[in-house]
């Protein structure tokens, strides 16, 4: 199997708007997706990112204090998870419940080990 990168990319808008129960509600929904994906062993890992960070450009010289990208193609987490090709990751992907909060998930194959 290969290893496959989500992306999730979006901003906190959505999230600061709801409840303390909807987003609670919203936690274990994303908990029991990669929880299905942990049971088919295909779940890999991932974490949560902060929305802050450094780009460092060309050169090395010059370091910006944030990624200067609008606020919905912040990435505000990853996850790793093994498919046997991508058109399959992309298939795991459509489950994610950050869909149905104005996310996106970007589908990216990880390059192998040598």
């Amino acid at each position: 199997m290969k290893e496959f990168m989500f992306l999730f990319r979006g901003d906190d808008k959505i999230w600061d708007s709801k409840s303390p129960e909807e987003q609670q509600m919203h936690m274990q929904e994303w908990q029991q997706w990669i929880g299905e994906m942990a049971q088919q062993e295909k779940f890999v890992g991932g974490e949560r990112l902060y929305s802050h960070g450094n780009t460092i450009h060309p050169g090395g010289t010059k370091v910006t204090d944030r990624p200067l990208t609008e606020g919905k193609e912040m990435v505000g987490g990853y996850l790793i998870v093994k498919a046997d090709k991508i058109e399959d990751a992309t298939e795991m992907a459509k489950g994610c419940p950050g869909l149905q909060w104005d996310s996106c998930v970007e589908v990216r194959e990880v390059w192998p080990e040598c």
